[in-house]
């Protein structure tokens, strides 16, 4: 499998053109597969809430998929510092990162 695309910044990764926040770097790395771990394990509750057509359940485990990409860094507060706005989800044509990725789209 290849690798996606990471802005020159290391913020973001480009999947099908589209920015993706990536998880906060200052995070431990056993901080990171606890929360990386947690988020497998709710992604695979709303999969069984989904199959079991249980409103509550899946209501709980999408709040646990938000709080593990909230610890992640890859969701809320941005992980930087200097002030530069959360382009999270956008395509990267519209944002300032556009003649990086259209440079970057061709090589």
């Amino acid at each position: 499998m290849t690798q996606p695309l990471t802005t020159p910044d290391g913020r973001y990764i480009v999947v099908r053109g589209r920015l993706w926040r990536r998880s906060d770097p200052s995070l431990t790395p056993e901080a990171r597969q606890a929360l990386v771990d947690e988020l497998m394990s709710a992604r695979r509750a709303v999969h069984a809430a989904m199959r079991a057509h249980d409103a509550a359940a899946l209501r709980q485990a999408r709040a646990r998929v938000d709080a593990a990409k909230v610890g992640l860094g890859e969701r809320g507060p941005v992980w930087w510092s200097d002030g530069a706005p959360d382009v999270n989800r956008r395509m990267a044509r519209d944002t300032c990162y556009a003649d990086w990725y259209a440079r970057a789209a061709r090589a």
